[in-house]
């Protein structure tokens, strides 16, 4: 039985499965999940065939659902179907829109935000993803990409109705390409040719959703489980965590694959104390962040012996994502991974982003050293990436590129004492100070005998400089540490 609803067409007919109603929505959809018995059914005209059942979901913790409803560009969606997938970095979500009733659309994770993308028409055949590596630079349609991912996925579960359908279980490839205008270009490997999806960043409040979990149920209960090292109870309160410490032995646990089997571990024997503690809530940038993981990282140039570390603080807002505050030796930034990615000159000085050019501070090579909390990515000791810092006066630009994927950063600089009131610390606001305190600040200060002094100090010591100029020509450079903005990341496309 066919209704009109609007501008939308409905169709609704009964599973061959258990006789239940299965109603489609969108005219693009052929596909669809039982919601009472799991069948997967497949549209044949005016009649639906069973070609299987569907694994159960997996619970993302999301604040989405079926049948949620926004807006984009001024005209209404509807949120009408769910495909979850897996990869070697965890697992993630795509939510099926329904536009005006003729288009799909996909709303899916963004490293802990969101991007909306509409199926895109190529201007030339898809390259194969093996042609396709991390870094690379490719056109489609008048437009330079990079590409930021390349992964091999598989669908793990499904639910209401949907435009496509992978094989359950099979593997394939999902490549992500990004520009300096902040589009992701999407190329799934599951149908010949692949399909092609453009998107860019968007807001859940600026969607102007209505219908959301959260709006329905109260009761956001984190799951818990033993530690895997010590017994020690553990709950995860993430959406999407793919990694979280032991608040006990320190131990850190991959999450990643869910926690219903077997979990790995690795022991933690020192422990590093953050400066600001895990649970806080701050006001920064008019927005109340939460404190929910901490990394302690350290780098060194490509053939210098001179290490240097910094802090990185995982910050999480329900409807903004995941940000990261960065304790470095020259002062205190906060930023978030770009949806799209820089473009950047081929000698790795320069970089463009958003019609704004940024300048190569650092490159270095970086490493993890100590984790606590929970994070959207699967994040270890050891994990290495090669890192470029850039910056145009206060304004920051991060790149980190490991074997998979290569993330960028964007943001700014924050004076150490906003940064001690976020948090209410402004009695220990003298622990906030870094090295990118102006020397002529403090003078104003200082008594007019105290600035003479110092002068006289700086005259005796030039030339006693001067005369030992001659003895030396080697030496030992050293600088503070850019940080690493934005963190590593295993979460490069939207998954």
């Amino acid at each position: 039985m066919a209704e009109e609803t609007g501008a939308q067409r409905a169709y609704r007919a009964p599973c061959p499965g258990c006789g239940a109603p299965v109603e489609f929505k969108s005219a693009q959809s052929t596909f669809a999940v039982c919601p009472y018995c799991q069948s997967t059914v497949v549209r044949q005209g005016d009649t639906l065939a069973r070609i299987g059942k569907m694994a159960e979901l997996f619970d993302d913790f999301s604040p989405l659902q079926l049948f949620a409803a926004g807006r984009l560009q001024n005209k209404p969606f509807t949120l009408v179907g769910r495909l979850q997938y897996s990869y070697p970095g965890g697992r993630w979500t795509e939510w099926i829109a329904a536009l005006d009733g003729e288009r799909t659309g996909v709303l899916s994770e963004d490293n802990g935000a969101f991007v909306f993308a509409l199926p895109h028409t190529l201007d030339r055949a898809a390259p194969a993803p093996t042609d396709l590596r991390v870094g690379a630079t490719t056109a489609f349609n008048g437009r330079n990409y990079t590409v930021s991912s390349n992964e091999q996925v598989a669908l793990v579960s499904a639910q209401g109705e949907l435009p496509r359908l992978p094989e359950l279980g099979k593997t394939f490839a999902v490549v992500e390409l990004r520009n300096d205008t902040g589009e992701v270009l999407s190329l799934d490997y599951d149908t010949q040719p692949p399909g092609a999806y453009l998107g860019r960043a968007v807001r859940l409040e600026d969607l102007q959703l209505t219908g959301l979990r959260e709006e329905s149920a109260k009761d956001e209960k984190g799951r818990s489980f033993n530690c895997p090292n010590c017994g020690s109870p553990v709950t995860v309160n993430l959406a999407d965590s793919k990694s979280i410490t032991c608040g006990n032995c320190h131990s850190i646990i991959d999450l990643s694959q869910g926690i219903g089997g077997e979990l790995k571990h690795a022991e933690q024997n020192d422990s590093v104390r953050p400066l600001i503690a895990l649970g806080s809530i701050g006001q920064l940038q008019g927005v109340a962040w939460q404190v929910v993981g901490f990394q302690h990282r350290m780098g060194v140039e490509p053939g210098d012996d001179e290490h240097f570390g910094w802090n990185e603080y995982l910050l999480y807002n329900k409807k903004r994502g995941f940000s990261f505050l960065v304790d470095a030796e020259d002062g205190w930034s906060m930023v978030a991974p770009t949806t799209g990615a820089p473009s950047m000159a081929e000698s790795g000085k320069s970089a463009k982003y958003l019609g704004k050019s940024y300048q190569q501070q650092y490159a270095y090579n970086a490493e993890t050293t100590y984790v606590a909390g929970e994070f959207y990515w699967q994040v270890e000791r050891g994990q290495k990436s090669f890192n470029r810092d850039f910056a145009d006066g206060s304004a920051l630009l991060s790149m980190e590129r490991s074997a998979n994927e290569l993330t960028w950063s964007s943001g700014s600089k924050m004076d150490s004492a906003a940064v001690a009131s976020a948090f209410k610390l402004d009695a220990r606001k003298d622990m906030f100070k870094r090295d990118d305190a102006a020397p002529l600040s403090s003078a104003s200060s200082m008594g007019c005998g105290t600035i003479i002094l110092i002068i006289v100090v700086i005259f005796i010591l030039l030339i006693i400089l001067s005369t030992c100029s001659g003895r030396s020509t080697g030496g030992s450079s050293s600088r503070s540490s850019g940080g690493s903005y934005g963190g590593y990341s295993s979460g490069g496309g939207h998954k």
